[in-house]
This record gives C-alpha cells, structure tokens and sequence, in this order.
C-alpha cells in the first residue's frame, strides 16, 4: 500500500510498500491490509503502527484526524505526527512536543488576555462618553 501521513501545513511522510496498518478509532483498533475494502474513518490520538513485508513495525504518534483508503492508496490527515523507531523514543519526543505545546498555548492565552483587556477597555471609555 501506499501511505501519505498529511499535515495541516506539510506532507509528513510518504510511505510506499506498506503490508499492514494499525490506527486508533473512536470504536478501538483498526487494521489495514492491501485488499480491504475502501473506507474512511476518524482518529483519535494515539499510535499508527505500520510494517513493511517483513521488516520491524515503525510507529507514528498521532494527534486526532481522519484516514480514507481507495484501492492501495491510504490518505491520513491529521494535526500533528511523531514518527519513532520505538515506542521509549516515541514516548519521550511526544512528552516533549506536549510540553513545548503548554508553553506556547500558555504564551497565547496571554496575549489574548492582553488583548480583551485592551478591548474592553477601549470600549468602556466608548460607552461614558
């Protein structure tokens, strides 16, 4: 099969010759092989697991998204994608990547706060007049 891991801004991964596929649903697991039939269905955050003939699995963590298969062709897109050659390595970047995430979510809420309170302000001094 071939794989396309998509993100919102860049192609993440373009995977080719891929035997079997293992992603997270809302209803559990879900396992692709070549033949299945064509179908679309959502993601939760969790871990894509894939393998090539008979090489060792490769691991992608990904956040929430949606996967459409058509023929051999497999589309994946989702916000955000960790790849990883085992799941310690996976587990210790998706930690980090959470924690820069915090901060960088922190530093908005921020600067939004700022910008209410300008609005607010701004418009208060509207009003009295």
């Amino acid at each position: 099969m071939q794989v396309n891991i998509l993100l919102p801004n860049q192609i993440f991964a373009q995977l080719s010759g891929i035997s079997n596929l293992i992603v997270e649903t809302p209803s559990g697991s879900f396992g692709i092989l070549p033949h299945r039939l064509d179908c679309i269905t959502p993601l939760v955050p969790g871990i894509l697991t894939y393998q090539c003939n008979n090489q060792a699995p490769q691991f992608v963590a990904i956040d929430q998204g949606v996967l459409v298969k058509t023929g051999k062709q497999v589309s994946i897109s989702v916000r955000r994608a960790i790849s990883g050659q085992s799941l310690e390595t996976l587990q210790q970047a998706v930690t980090e990547e959470f924690i820069n995430l915090d901060e960088e979510q922190q530093a908005l809420r921020a600067v939004l706060a700022k910008l209410e309170t300008g609005f607010l302000k701004q418009f208060s001094s509207l009003s009295k007049q």
